[in-house]
């Protein structure tokens, strides 16, 4: 009667999908951005922010903000970090339909890639 619970790959086709709606002057700055979908975040992530539940994070930014950008060799790719578990989670408690939230996850972690404050996350959310 119930189906299982949306898998890895199923979020990150969400947000595969969510990030090729973006306007073409975003995407273009997203090209060596790293999509990555865990389970949850590890402890060391948790404990760098101060997090207790790992079911309290949904997404993460790991980089600069593309005006602090300097080549550097050695530097790891910027990466967005999707929590599965806990985006489930979300999903459940609020309703919202599942592509309509992992959008605004995702959304607002490009936003932290660009330096963005909250209500210019929300335009580019209205305009994806």
């Amino acid at each position: 009667m119930y189906g299982q619970a949306p898998s890895l790959e199923a979020i990150e086709g969400l947000a595969r999908a969510t990030l090729d709606r973006l306007p073409g002057p975003f995407a273009q700055h997203l090209e060596g951005v790293v999509l990555i979908v865990e389970e949850f975040a590890d402890d060391e992530t948790l404990d760098q922010m101060g997090i207790d539940d790992p079911f309290d994070l949904t997404g993460l930014y790991v980089g600069r903000p593309v005006g602090e950008k300097a080549l550097a060799s050695g530097d790891l790719p910027d990466r967005i970090h999707l929590y599965r578990r806990a985006i489930l989670d979300e999903w459940s408690a609020t309703g919202v339909r599942l592509d309509a939230l992992v959008a605004h996850i995702v959304i607002h972690e490009v936003g932290h890639h660009f330096g963005l404050s909250d209500a210019d996350m929300h335009a580019l959310e209205a305009a994806a």
